[in-house]
């Protein structure tokens, strides 16, 4: 549509857009002769909601279900023409401030029926396939800006002298530049994995999406902000353009489901899994002579781990000969994983999704463990190729791998281990404390 302006989702983009959907206070009512909805309410925080001519409205709807009438979030295409749909002055950001973000006003909005999209009460679907969307493409985006970054603070590391030598020649920028490099790489790979998987067909692709964004949007932080600490006092001054990067980057960590959620969502959607092959076990107890192949299996299974002989996938034939150790450790962290996901719902059961802390553990496992298998798949990828970068590639895969393997035993351990559950509930209590006082309770040492 020549010269239509567009408004690339009409959530609340900025704030957990997975909750705001879901409490979406917006009310849309069918008319009495079916033709239209009459939507009602407002949106904080949309990005070009001063200027789109068509935009996406999420509202609740009352629909019939089991003989009761029950509001369900539905998707609307909403034209600006429609009238009665004004906006607020833009907001004055930290970042992004080329996005026009405002405040948008629905009275009395006439939107006909055919402007439903997917169907009247599905409209968290369609949110949930507008987030996946967004957060698949912002580990593609992201990966550019960190290799933007990497290479300003290479090029300053390679000529800047400071004490007679060269910055790139002290091995403590040599390890930042490093990390930063695994960094980038670790996230140019999630991004084509997910893509890779889409490409092919598969629709099921929401929790990586998720694990994508989440160490996307770290990692671009992290990469930007050491490029400034080895630019020194030039990094700080805005000519580099990287003050702008970092305050741009700070709403990565927000929009599109905040992190914190995404992590959460991350760790239950294993614990679901989890739940229900404990489900199917159970049934099968109640019913044992027609489930006995499923009973001995489970059985065979559980007495290999506990002797030590349980062993993951092997995927040494599909890597390269020197990331085969790799490949080795992360199929038994995988197992590993599993196991820790299954004592954890045995311990609190449907209580689980009250304890972060436990699901913050087994994220950040299930992350380090995708992420190492990203790298080691790429890595493998541009040796079978027989690409220039094949062996720096792998001595990064191998590097990334290497720190990431090492730390999933330590997080797994903390969700069963009793020192680390007790200073888990230390930090929820100083947490409680601090919030009901209003801020740090201990006074200023000099009483100021």
């Amino acid at each position: 549509m020549k010269g239509t302006k567009f408004i690339l989702n009409g959530g609340s983009r900025c704030l957990r857009c997975k909750s705001v959907v879901v409490q979406a206070r917006t009310r849309a009512v069918l008319s009495p002769d079916g033709s239209h909805f009459v939507l009602n309410g407002s949106k904080i925080w949309i990005s070009n909601g001063g200027i789109a001519e068509i935009m996406t409205v999420f509202a609740q709807t009352p629909i019939e279900k089991d003989g009761k009438t029950v509001d369900k979030v539905t998707a609307f295409i909403v034209e600006r023409s429609f009238g009665g749909v004004s906006s607020g002055p833009p907001e004055n950001k930290m970042g992004i401030k080329c996005s026009n973000t405002t405040e948008v006003y629905y009275e009395d909005v006439r939107v006909p029926v055919e402007n439903v999209l997917g169907g009247v009460g599905n409209g968290f679907k369609v949110a949930m396939n507008i987030l996946n969307n967004g957060r698949f493409g912002m580990a593609a985006a992201l990966a550019g800006t960190q290799r933007a970054a990497l290479r300003q603070a290479a090029e300053h590391a390679a000529t800047r002298t400071q004490f007679g030598r060269r910055l790139a020649e002290f091995k403590g920028v040599q390890e930042k530049l490093a990390r930063m490099a695994m960094l980038q790489y670790t996230t140019e790979s999630l991004a084509y994995m997910v893509s890779g998987n889409m490409d092919s067909g598969a629709t099921d692709y929401h929790l990586e999406a998720a694990i994508s964004k989440v160490f996307a949007s770290d990692s671009a932080w992290a990469v930007v902000d050491e490029a400034i600490q080895i630019l020194g006092g030039m990094g700080f001054m805005r000519a580099t353009g990287l003050e702008r990067v970092l305050r741009d980057l700070r709403i990565f960590r927000i929009f599109e489901g905040t992190n914190d959620i995404l992590r959460l969502f991350v760790a239950l959607t294993g614990v679901q899994f989890a739940g229900s092959h404990l489900q199917e076990l159970q049934r099968a107890f109640k019913n044992p002579t027609a489930h006995l192949g499923l009973i001995f299996n489970e059985a065979g299974r559980r007495a290999t781990a506990a002797v030590g002989l349980a062993r993951g996938p092997d995927l040494g034939p599909l890597v390269a000969p020197e990331l085969k150790p790799a490949a080795a450790e992360l199929a038994r962290c995988v197992a590993e994983h599993g196991r820790a996901v299954e004592a954890a719902l045995r311990r609190h059961g449907r209580a689980i999704v009250d304890e972060q802390q436990t699901l913050n553990a087994l994220a950040a496992a299930a992350i380090d463990a995708y992420t190492a298998a990203a790298v080691v798949s790429r890595a493998s990828r541009a040796q079978r190729l027989r690409l220039p970068s094949a062996e720096h590639e792998a001595r990064l895969a191998a590097a990334w791998a290497e720190e990431a393997l090492a730390r999933i035993p330590a997080r797994l351990h903390a969700t069963r281990d009793a020192r680390a559950q007790q200073h888990d509930a230390r930090l929820a209590a100083l947490g409680s404390a601090v919030a009901a006082h209003g801020g740090q309770i201990s006074p200023n040492p000099l009483g100021l």
